[in-house]
């Protein structure tokens, strides 16, 4: 079946459009890293052997591309010190290994996936990995199941909600890997498992160099198990033997260190008491050992014919069946997979599983026309170019480029349209929800968007002939309906038929509800709205002054300096800061450890508010421990938002409610908000401190300059999208996120509009903002 959206890698050829405007990218140089996560040789697996030859071949012939190696190994076994090494069942090696690579500035994380090779119960540790990572994911599913038991389904499906890209090696795969596992066709790229690129070499003249007599020799290739069905192949030979007594079959290969862990070389003394009962045990070579690449392609240049008789029919790859067509030689298979594509127009023949007779019938009528055999092989030989390494290569080039981020230029700040905010409100507030761009009535209203809203037009122009004035008293008058005197609390939801959906809202949307009336009182451009809010301030502010969560404090600190900047003497928003300022130190006091200097031991929302209201606190009241430990607290919670390429990366809402724990994914708008209003504060106080750098990286995430490459907002409608996922755009725009965005950029304005960022004559500090830049930025701009 043909998807007009996916992209197709399976020719050698970069014939897609989409590709070949990803290779053109090839032409500007443009270096890639990866961080490469599976298992590497010395280990003597078909992965280890794939993953070398990654390395080996696209650093070869696409060396713009370099890899970081991290080894999946067991205890105590660290191989090549070419590699960095997690200890499979560690769950911790894991989190420490995505730790490291989010700190390394790679472009994209290719994690090869196969079952057995990942630590848990089945498997399940990688997925604590894949959170963990803040680059693109790259994820390459080695076998996709087609009746996975529930734990590797929830496993997989897992896997597929986070990665940017997926490869699979068969067409199959990913119909599977869509129908079963929930993947998104246009995510899924098919690119053939790479194969090496000899000239073609008739059997009789590999076997003399190889110094084997030029007998018919059929071959197995692989670590010894079960599942490969060396039993029906051996049953095989009587039949084969009766009419070609010189063959030989040659089982070539150790036996799987599992189970020689488990049972010792029991499997392979029963193969061979079969073979001896069977009057064959002569007619085969064992070959008890792990042949490195190029002994391997002696080896099978020196084979007529190659069996796969494998018993598992949902094996999607393996790579020395890729290897043998691609050598030309003449394959005989059962039809797993793999093999149903790749010898599919005359490549190779067919067998049942579990049918000696059939591969007897097979084996013999090649072995009884060499006509024939010639033809098989140079068909093989000539479906292999398809798959050789410099093919492989650039396509996983063309992928690479596909997922790696890009970074965006720099926008120059400007205030966005007021439109999407005025789209999300009605006669009643402003709904808090959206479905695409759509408002969603079905959520109804919530007090902290109001809150929000009404801040935002005092910035946008509220006053008696300001385009938002409308708005504002819409905004103004939710919150006054907010406000229940009987519980002393302000509501927070509310439904679409205006029914209030609690008596008392949480301390947060309180808090935030304070801050707006603080703001209000000292910004807007209405002063009938500003002694409104001056009303409903002093009716408020006894009743809240006993709120206790971190965030809720803060707002009512922020709320209170507000005022106090119109109005320094009033004694109870004195007394608020002052009561926030104990409360904030106390909650550090308590929760800080040397390598967490924060107010509580999980992050959450927000997170810079409180540092931003310490640090305002300690100003306006004089306390320099204060000012010290909001900058010091702001710095380091800036330093865990920035990544190795100097990215604004805010703290990922999977980190709620995890102690001492940072996650990358989801990441939103509020974040990037209260980051620049944060940064913009510190600088005012601490003008050589650098917070413009950190200021200006959170305003350029909103354009692109972030984990994904990609921009949320749309200036001309002053939309924004509600995050970034660990696929992309969340294509949601609620109102937090359109507020988040506004509210950002005005702050942001601020820079060009005030003495914050004006030299000593008076010129906007354009300048300023170039020096904001960080140093090396290839996309810097004015």
């Amino acid at each position: 079946m043909s998807h007009p959206n996916s992209f197709d890698v399976r020719r050698s050829r970069l014939s897609d459009p989409f590709l070949h405007a990803v290779a053109d990218d090839k032409s500007r140089q443009v270096r890639r890293k990866v961080a490469l996560v599976a298992n590497f040789p010395p280990q003597q697996c078909g992965i280890a052997t794939f993953t070398g030859d990654i390395v080996e071949h696209v650093q070869r012939f696409e060396p713009r591309i370099s890899f970081a190696s991290y080894c999946l190994a067991d205890p105590g076994v660290h191989g090549s010190t070419a590699y960095r090494h997690i200890d499979r069942h560690d769950r911790s090696s894991y989190l420490a290994a995505a730790g490291d690579i989010n700190a390394s500035g790679v472009d994209a994380v290719w994690v090869q996936h196969e079952y057995g090779i990942f630590g848990g119960d089945h498997g399940e540790y990688v997925c604590d990995f894949v959170d963990a990572l803040a680059e693109p994911l790259i994820l390459t599913l080695h076998t996709v199941l087609e009746q996975p038991d529930p734990a590797q389904l929830r496993i997989l499906r897992h896997l597929v909600s986070r990665a940017s890209r997926m490869m699979v090696m068969s067409e199959e795969g990913r119909e599977l890997l869509a129908g079963i596992y929930g993947a998104a066709h246009e995510n899924i790229v098919v690119i053939e498992h790479g194969a090496p690129d000899r000239p073609f070499c008739e059997a009789a003249d590999a076997k003399r160099r190889l110094g084997l007599a030029d007998d018919p020799i059929l071959m197995t290739f692989g670590l010894l198990g079960p599942g490969k069905g060396l039993e029906t192949a051996i049953c095989a030979l009587p039949a084969i033997v009766a009419a070609h007594p010189h063959v030989r079959y040659r089982i070539v290969g150790a036996t799987h260190p599992n189970l020689v862990a488990q049972e010792g070389e029991a499997y392979r003394s029963k193969l061979e008491a079969l073979a001896a009962e069977l009057g064959v045990a002569s007619n085969i070579e064992w070959v008890n050992r792990f042949l490195e690449t190029d002994e391997l392609l002696d080896q099978l240049e020196a084979c007529d014919i190659y069996l796969t008789p494998y018993l598992n029919l949902q094996q999607s790859t393996s790579g020395t069946l890729s290897y043998a067509v691609a050598l030309g030689r003449a394959v005989v298979s059962t039809p797993y997979k793999h093999a149903r594509e790749l010898l599919s127009g005359g490549t190779g023949r067919l067998v049942p599983p579990q049918d000696s007779s059939a591969i007897a019938r097979e084996v013999n009528a090649l072995l009884g026309d060499r006509s024939a055999l010639h033809a098989l092989q140079h068909a093989a030989y000539e479906r292999g170019r398809r798959t050789v390494w410099p093919a492989f290569a650039a396509n996983v080039a063309a992928l690479i480029d596909a997922t790696a981020r890009t970074a965006a230029a720099r926008r120059a700040p400007r205030a966005p349209s007021f439109d999407a905010v005025a789209e999300m409100t009605d006669s009643t507030g402003l709904l808090q929800h959206g479905n695409g761009i759509v408002a969603d009535r079905r959520h109804g209203y919530c007090l902290d968007d109001n809150a929000r809203a009404l801040m935002l037009t005092n910035l946008s122009g509220n006053g008696p002939e300001g385009a938002q004035r409308k708005e504002a008293l819409i905004y103004a008058a939710f919150l006054q309906d907010a406000w229940n005197p009987a519980e002393r609390r302000f509501r927070n939801f509310m439904a679409f038929n205006r029914h209030w959906l609690e008596d008392e809202g949480s301390e947060d949307s309180n808090g935030r509800a304070f801050w707006a009336l603080g703001h209000t009182i000292a910004r807007s451009g209405d002063e009938r709205l500003s002694r409104w809010a001056i009303r409903l301030y002093d009716q408020v502010a006894e009743a809240l002054g006993d709120l206790g969560s971190p965030r809720a404090v803060a707002f009512v600190m922020l709320g209170a300096l507000e005022r106090l900047r119109v109005d320094p003497r009033h004694v109870a928003s004195r007394s608020l800061v002052e009561r926030g300022g104990e409360l904030l130190c106390s909650l550090l006091a308590a929760a800080r450890r040397p390598d967490w200097p924060w107010f509580e031991a999980v992050l959450g929302y927000d997170n810079t508010r409180l540092p931003q209201a310490l640090l305002e606190a300690g100003v306006f009241c004089g306390i320099g421990e204060w000012r010290n430990e909001g900058l010091a607290t702001l710095r380091w919670i800036t330093e865990r938002q920035t990544s190795a390429k100097g990215y604004f990366r805010p703290i990922g809402s999977e980190t709620f409610g995890k102690p001492h724990t940072i996650m990358p994914f989801d990441q939103q708008p509020l974040e990037a908000q209260a980051h620049i209003e944060a940064c913009l504060a510190a600088h005012r106080v601490d003008p050589q401190g650098g917070w413009l750098i950190p200021a200006r990286a959170a305003h350029d995430w909103f354009f692109g300059r972030n984990d994904r490459g990609v921009s949320l907002v749309d200036p001309a409608t002053g939309r924004c999208f509600d995050g970034i996922t660990p696929r992309g755009i969340n294509e949601n725009s609620g109102a937090e996120s359109i507020l988040a965005f506004q509210l950002a950029s005005h702050a942001f304005i601020g820079l060009f509009e005030n003495d914050i960022a004006r030299d000593t004559s008076g010129n906007p500090a354009k300048a300023k903002m170039r020096d904001s830049q960080p140093a090396g930025d290839p996309a810097r701009t004015a």
